[in-house]
């Protein structure tokens, strides 16, 4: 057996956690399927895929890093050296350090202006497939919700300062028609250098200097419970118009039955219907996109679940399934 490694700068899946199914924390909402189905069709082809804190990435005879690492791989070790790349620029501007990819013999990537390119192959975030939505309507307690964490960064295509938007117009015009969730909404986020980030350690400060959001229920521990009880989502990407780039956010919505509003990649219609989702674009407000929202009657609204169930079940979606993702990267790796 050949061994094979993943460097992953975050050491909170070393220990091969990355591929832990059982762990409820690292395993939330099932993100680890697509790591645990390349390890199990790696070891298929005679490799035994480990973290490198246990399989040394010079020991290894197959190296795949997760984001661009700090160190790089030297030229000697490029033939046996691959890149996954999963933040967009607005969170890893390192990631797209173009000089840097020439480190690797092959870069999988969501990114649609790269991929075809030399080396470049697609790679969508990917899923463990739900086929089956509840499209049971009296469990829709509210009508919108928006799940995610608080953060914020500088960049021209950041959609973060919109999430805020978007919660401060409810609160402020339909706060019974709407629920924040996520980490972090009832902390003050402390920036700039290290010593002020260091800040962020005093719970009580931050906790004393936060923000009040009064539609803020607190975090979830299983996006999909939270998501079946609305019938709408807030569904933004971390950032805007940046071609491929649809993770996880408007899948969780999907999956939920829960109809995203949804603003991100500028070609998502590419990957998924029309009918699927309500692409906040198209409105000049929130206040038009509240009435259209509002206005939905139950025929609509069941017309939509169904398109998403077929959407679900179709080809189309087998472009983010983790089967898809671990086929992928074996087939580019380890089969010549």
């Amino acid at each position: 057996m050949k061994k094979a490694c993943i460097v992953i700068g975050d050491n909170f899946f070393q220990k091969n956690r990355l591929f832990d199914l059982d762990d409820p924390i690292a395993n939330r909402d099932n993100c680890l399927y697509p790591f645990f189905l390349l390890r199990q069709n790696l070891d298929e082809k005679g490799f035994n895929l480990a973290t490198s804190d246990l399989h040394p990435a010079k020991e290894s005879d197959l190296v795949i890093y997760f984001e661009m690492p700090k160190i790089l791989p030297s030229i000697d070790e490029l033939e046996k050296s691959y890149l996954l790349l999963f933040e967009s620029e607005l969170i890893r501007p390192d990631n797209w350090e173009l000089s840097k990819h020439k480190a690797f013999k092959k870069v999988f990537t969501w990114h649609d202006s790269f991929v075809g390119t030399k080396n470049y192959y697609k790679m969508n975030f990917s899923l463990l497939i739900s086929k089956k939505i509840n499209k049971d309507l009296s469990r829709k307690n509210k009508l919108c919700t928006l799940i995610a964490g608080n953060k914020c960064v500088k960049h021209r295509l950041e959609l973060y300062s919109k999430r805020i938007e978007a919660i401060r117009w409810f609160e402020k015009k339909h706060p019974n028609d709407f629920d924040l969730f996520g980490m972090g909404w009832d902390r003050f986020r402390f920036r700039g250098i290290k010593v002020v980030r260091a800040l962020n350690k005093l719970t009580w400060l931050t906790k004393l200097l936060a923000p009040t959001y009064p539609s803020y229920k607190g975090p979830v521990s299983e996006k999909k419970i939270v998501l079946e009880k609305y019938k709408f989502a807030i569904c933004y990407e971390n950032g805007r118009d940046i071609p491929g780039y649809i993770t996880e956010k408007i899948f969780d919505c999907l999956f939920a039955g829960c109809i995203p509003v949804y603003w991100g990649a500028n070609n998502i219609s590419d990957y998924i219907p029309d009918n699927c989702y309500v692409d906040m674009r198209n409105f000049n407000s929130y206040e038009e996109l509240y009435l259209y929202l509002i206005e939905m009657n139950d025929e609509d609204y069941t017309f939509r679940l169904n398109e998403i169930e077929l959407f679900l079940n179709s080809e189309k979606i087998q472009g983010f399934s983790a089967e898809t993702f671990a086929e992928t990267v074996v087939n580019q790796t380890v089969i010549k």
